[in-house]
This record gives C-alpha cells, structure tokens and sequence, in this order.
C-alpha cells in the first residue's frame, strides 16, 4: 500500500508522528493509500522553514514571481491527464469533472502572472509643502490554508497562488481524504522555479488545524469547508491576531419564475444538482418555482432527466454523469437526510435509496434524488446536504421565493430563471446573497472577479481570488516623506569642497 509524505523544504518528506489516515477509493471502497497526520512538531517546524525562506522571495522582483507562476501554468496543462486522473481515483469525481476542478484553479493561477500590477502602490505629489506621500503592499510573511476534499485542486491553487504571487511563503494544510494532487501541485511548483521552503504542504487533522491556528509565525489563514468549522477557525485565528478569511455551508437555491424556459432551467437544474454528486458548495439544492403550474410542469421535466442520469466510476469515461461520494459515513449522512424528508412528510419523487452498481458494491454511490413539496422546517431543507439530492419548494409568489432564499442562514450563491429583466434585475440587487446567477445556475466568478458567500456561508471581510485575494494577503505601509530645501544649493555639491 503507498504511503505519502509531506513536502517539506522542496522534497518529500516522511511523516513521524506515527498517526496515519486512510485516502479511499471511493469507486470501490478499498484503502489505497495512507497519509501521515503531523504533529504539532511536524507543522511548527514546517512553518519555521518556511518564514526562513520568505524574506529572499519576498525580495524577488514580482515579475519573476509572475514568470513562475507562467511556467506553473504550463506545467500543470502538460499534467492535466495525470492530475485528473490521480484526483478522480481519491474524490470520486468523474474525469472531465477533475479537470474542471483543475480549470478553475488553474485561471486563478493566470491571473497571478500579473501580479506587478495588482501590487503596485499610490503616490500623491506634494501632499504638502515640500512632502510626497505614498503606500506600498508588503507580504504578511507566512500564510497558511486548509482546504477541502471536494476541489482537491481548485482550492489549494486558489490559495496558494496569490500568496505566493505577492511574495509570502504558504503552508498548505489539504484535505487528509484526498491529498495526492496537492503534493503533485507542489512538485510542479518546484518545477516551475519556486524556491524550496516557499512552500509547505502538511498533511494533518484537527491537531495540525490547531498548530496552524496557534502558530503566531502564521500571519493569515485561509479555509474552505463546513460552517462549524469556519466558524471555529475564524473565531480561534482572529483570538490568536491573524488575518482570518473562512468559507461554509451552502443551501443554494434555484427561483424558476413562470415565464422561465423551463427545459433550459431542467436542463441547469439537474446539473447544477447533480454534478460531482453534489459535493459541491455552489451546488443547486433547493428549486423554488413559482406557482404550482410552474412546479408541477418543472417536476414533469426533471423526473425524466433524472432518471436517465448516469451513476458509475471515473474509469467509465464518459458514459458517467457523476460518481460516488468521498466517503461511507458521507454516504450514510445522506441517505439518513433523505429519510428525514421522508418521515417528515417530503414528497420522494425519484427515489434513489436503494442505488446498487454491479460490481461496485463496496463503492460509496448514492443514487439521485428528487424532493417535492418540502417546507422550510423540514431538515433537507435547512441542512447541507452534500450529496445528488434536489429539494423542491414551491412558492405562490415572486416575493415569498425571494424571501425563501433571503431567509435562509446561508449566503454563498442563488439564481433566478425568468425572461422578465426587470425581476431578475430587482433579486440580484435586493437578495442577501454573495454570488448571484441570472439565466445561469451555478454562477462562480471568473478568476478576476471575487468568490465568496454572505450570512454563515462567509466569515472575514475579504473575498477569494480576484483584487481581494491580493488586498488579503499583504499589507499596506503609507510613506510620508519631506526634503528639506536648499540643499541642492548648498556646498554639498561644491565637489572641490568634499575633496
């Protein structure tokens, strides 16, 4: 069975705290790897690596750290096949799946090479007599983030590209279900030029969380995961006097207004439901028609889509539409949701329960799911469930759909389907929500705009990638400078007087 390591000063090292965790395939249930788990030892020595090795990156000019963030690109496009597929055999996820993961990582990567420019300072000319003012942004030092199982790719280089494209050293904590593209992605970056020690990836748990979260060297922290667990790491970061951006739970929902096309909306609907299994935190979870004409001619459209949805291991090709899920306890909390809606009165439309693959039955497949007539007190609806089911709430009014999704804890992304520009008009500029889709049902912003949820779907005051991801990870240092006058006249530059 293979055992991975740690990166550690530009190599692969070996864990040695003796604590290990199985990386599953989920297709088939078998443990085909262990990932050491660091101590607090492992990670605090991690990190003091890393802050030796800032200060001369720090010093590299940042159109170097551009070029090397340009070579990284190339790189990671020569291994895309490679990448896919080690990041399909750990997740689940199918193979042009994992390359959208890698995709979206990889855009935000593009938009580091620019890093000169989203670094330059401001500079005002005689702010008063004889004074010149102007601001730099400086690296924080070393920065750190913990990232997912569900985009073992997308996120990592979401963080770790703006960090180091502003000069920082990063200490990169991944997902212990799915960790071998993070060490992949390290490997390319040494081969992309990025110096040894600049960074880190530590393979760990809540005990490596902890370290990181403690470890005063570590100036910011970035998290992507669970709103539990935002919440603890914002809440124990900022006591600590970090910079702290955290990202949670989701409950996405779709408003389908009568005059919608309602194949298109089926059509977004199912894969924006149903895609990488749902494990995804801008995932469609909730449809909202309004109306029951609506409702009942959408349900009339799903239930055949749905049915025909494909479930089956990344090996299959393309003859799959999505895979299993990461986990058997992932699976069992999902199949124990689908239960509760059940019992507490939710119509199962498509009824996935009893989902077996021939040849697969170890794997962790759920089969789809379709809700009808779900109510807001009903725990599929006020939970995330993380997994290929799809609730449908129908609402009598524009109005109470909008207040449906306005309502709801969480913030990260909604979307509206109608023909009528002045609805969608009034719900992106009042619904409380951080990304929004017109016509578009998962609507993540491309790498230039910034990512990021409202309520309890968000925690910090700045977005990922994008301007905020470079405001996140430096800090601004204003200069006031003044020159006394007359110098220039002065027997200093009387060169015979200095011989």
């Amino acid at each position: 069975m293979q055992e991975l390591s740690h990166w550690i000063n530009g190599k692969h090292v070996k864990g040695t705290s003796g604590r290990f965790a199985d990386v599953f395939n989920p297709a088939t249930g078998e443990v085909q790897a262990r990932v050491p788990l660091a101590s607090k030892a492992e990670l605090d020595a991690a990190v003091e690596a890393a802050a030796a090795a800032q200060p001369k990156w720090a010093a590299t000019n940042p159109q170097k750290r551009g070029r090397v963030m340009m070579a990284l690109v190339n790189l990671i496009n020569r291994d895309m096949e490679k990448l896919a597929e080690a990041l399909s055999r750990e997740h689940g996820k199918t193979i042009p799946d994992a390359k959208g993961d890698i995709q979206r990582g990889l855009e935000v990567i593009e938009y580091c090479i620019g890093a000169a420019q989203m670094l330059k300072g401001e500079f005002t000319d005689s702010a008063g007599p004889g004074i010149d003012m102007y601001s730099m942004r400086q690296p924080v030092g070393v920065a750190a983030g913990i990232t997912p199982f569900n985009f073992p790719a997308m996120i990592p280089l979401w963080k770790m590209g703006p960090a180091l494209a502003c000069g920082n050293a990063f200490i990169l904590k991944p997902s212990e279900r799915d960790p071998s593209v993070p060490l992949m992605l390290a490997e390319l970056c040494k081969e992309a030029g990025l110096p040894d020690g600049v960074l880190q990836v530590v393979n760990g748990d809540k005990e490596s969380v902890d370290a990181i979260l403690d470890n005063p060297t570590i100036a910011a922290v970035g998290f992507v995961g669970s709103t539990p667990i935002a919440e603890y790491i914002y809440t124990r970061g900022c006591a600590n006097g970090k910079r702290v951006q955290c990202f949670g739970g989701a409950k996405n929902h779709m408003i389908i207004m009568p005059d919608a096309d309602l194949d298109l909306a089926a059509d977004a609907l199912v894969g924006a439901g149903y895609g990488a299994a749902g494990e995804r935190c801008m995932a469609i979870s909730v449809a909202v028609p309004v109306g029951d004409a609506t409702a009942d001619a959408l349900i009339e459209r799903l239930i055949p889509r749905i049915e025909k949805l494909k479930v089956g291991p990344y090996t299959a090709g393309n003859d799959v539409d999505y895979g299993p899920v990461v986990t058997a306890a992932a699976k069992q909390n999902i199949l124990k949701l689908v239960q509760s809606g059940v019992d507490q009165g939710a119509k199962l439309v498509v009824d996935g329960r009893n989902f077996a693959l021939q040849g697969y039955e170890d794997g962790f497949f759920v089969g789809p799911h379709l809700f009808d007539h779900v109510t807001p007190d009903m725990d599929i609806y006020k939970k995330e469930i993380f997994g290929p089911v799809l609730s449908t709430v129908r609402a009598a009014s524009y109005e109470e759909a909008l207040g449906l999704a306005m309502d709801h804890e969480y913030g990260n992304g909604t979307a509206i389907f109608t023909r009528d520009g002045d609805a969608a008009r009034d719900f992106a500029n009042r619904v409380n929500i951080g990304m929004v889709g017109i016509n578009v049902p998962i609507p993540v912003p491309l790498a230039y705009h910034t990512f990021g949820g409202w309520k309890k779907s968000g925690f910090g005051d700045l977005n990922q990638h994008g301007p905020d991801a470079f405001r996140f990870y430096t800090r601004t240092k204003t200069i006031t400078t003044r020159w006394p006058s007359g110098i220039k006249e002065g027997s200093a530059f009387n060169f015979k007087a200095m011989d």
